[in-house]
């Protein structure tokens, strides 16, 4: 048997970003301003966002040049490598064809590094001397305070509680980094005390998070804000990944059937699909294109869609999207870079289009998924991909049964080297699962902001 894998020279890395906007049968609805419920403009989002990112969230260009400043550091790791897992199929004995974009090459080990480093050079550029974030399971942490240091910037990071508390080498990686990092909630902000009031064991969220990290940002001219997620303009950076799948598939003579990916915010799953989204809507592809969120934090499959701010804190300006809820905490997972409220206002857009699918996983089968791929493939992945793999893999036992050689297509999205206490835990059969109850989803919905139809 002889591995596949796909490389392209660096000649062939991408020079432009894809913005999915022009190329849909309908714009998404406009970003609110929670006090006038009108479309925000430039200069609500100045106080948190440079000039050059703003511009790109609202962009109505079909492509963005991607700096030279950028691409030099990109070419650190970039482009990243296609593989065939063909020791996967064989021990699924399936006819299907999987093949998986490996973005866990990057100093981070994760696909975050794609947006992190753009953003730090556009805040540098305008002058800012720190960014704050947050962070789930530690990846979009660790990008950014990579991506900060190559522009001489100071960078500050709330990191969920839960995750603070399961993965303790991040924050270690964080530090070498020279980012400086904190457990949330915490007692630095208002948001946090608050929390902390309420409930002093908090596990924390990705909304409490941002809430702290905004908190800050607001409060200093010299501090701008950074999302890993969510955002238009995070997922037209990460976009670097599906056009470069599309050039190595192209070498590899292959047109996938399947896309599938994990979805949280969104950024990696948009980043693989939105190119080949592109393709089908230009009718050169047929292609399913499927997310796949965890079962414990399913703002897809059971969120409703409905405007909602960011943050638990109600800072942020009000998006269209699915939601569970702005104060919604969800169970502490593993995949701590999936346990997000909300999705990604452009792909619920998306998905309200019809133009994607979406399911949900627990945990355990996800684990299995990792478990099954590291023994065949010999790379461990973090939690968040295994729920794409879990579903690749329930795909090619489908075409076990029906005999279809379906070509699969994943974003690895990470590697799980920093995770290997969760794995320890499933290995070890202490891992549960964590499913959302209809009664939870109606708790949360109860506190979504009104906004008319």
């Amino acid at each position: 048997m002889t591995a596949t894998k796909i490389l392209l020279s660096e000649s062939e890395m991408p020079r432009n970003w894809y913005n999915v906007v022009p190329d849909l049968p309908s714009p998404p609805p406009p970003v609110l301003h929670p006090g006038t419920l009108q479309p925000v403009g430039p200069g609500d989002l100045a106080p948190l966002f440079p000039m050059a990112l703003i511009e790109q969230e609202v962009t109505t260009e079909r492509y963005v040049p991607i700096p030279d400043e950028v691409l030099d550091v990109y070419r650190l790791w970039r482009p990243s490598p296609l593989y065939r897992a063909h020791r996967l199929e064989k021990a699924l004995g399936t006819p299907a064809k999987i093949y998986y974009k490996y973005e866990g090459v990057s100093p981070a080990g994760s696909h975050k590094p794609n947006t992190a480093v753009p953003q730090a050079f556009y805040n540098a550029a305008a002058g800012i001397r720190r960014l704050t974030t947050e962070t789930g399971a530690g990846q979009w942490g660790t990008a950014l305070a990579f991506a900060s240091v190559q522009f001489g910037l100071e960078c500050e990071i709330w990191q969920v509680r839960a995750s603070y508390d399961q993965k303790p080498y991040r924050k270690m990686m964080i530090e070498t980094f020279g980012g400086t990092i904190h457990p949330s909630p915490s007692t630095l902000t208002e948001a946090g005390r608050r929390i902390l009031e309420s409930d002093p064991r908090s596990p924390g969220s990705l909304g409490i998070a941002i809430s702290e990290a905004v908190e800050v940002a607001a409060q200093n001219a010299d501090t701008n804000y950074a999302l890993g997620s969510v955002l238009n303009h995070v997922l037209l950076h990460q976009t670097v990944i599906g056009e470069e799948a599309l050039l190595q598939l192209a070498k590899a003579g292959e047109v996938p059937d399947v896309i599938v990916g994990c979805t949280g915010g969104g950024s990696n799953f948009a980043g693989l699909a939105f190119p080949f989204l592109r393709e089908k809507l230009a009718g050169r592809i047929d292609t399913v294109i499927r997310a796949v969120e965890p079962a414990a934090c399913p703002s897809l499959t059971k969120g409703v869609y409905a405007y909602d701010f960011g943050d638990t804190a109600g800072m942020t300006p009000l998006m269209k999207m699915h939601t569970l809820g702005h104060d919604f905490i969800p169970d502490p997972i593993h995949a701590g870079g999936l346990r997000y409220h909300g999705m990604s206002p452009l792909i619920s857009h998306v998905y309200e289009l019809g133009l994607i699918e979406a399911v949900a996983k627990d945990q355990r089968e996800c684990f299995e998924a990792g478990v099954r791929f590291a023994r065949s493939e010999g790379i461990i992945p973090a939690p968040e991909p295994t729920h794409a793999l879990a579903a690749c893999i329930e795909e090619a036992l489908r075409c076990k049964e029906t005999g279809e050689p379906k070509v699969i297509l994943t974003a690895l999205c990470g590697h799980g080297h920093l995770d290997l206490p969760a794995y320890g835990r499933y290995l070890a059969g202490e891992m549960t699962d964590h499913e959302l109850s209809s009664e939870a989803v109606k708790e949360a919905m109860a506190k979504l902001p009104a906004v008319p139809a």
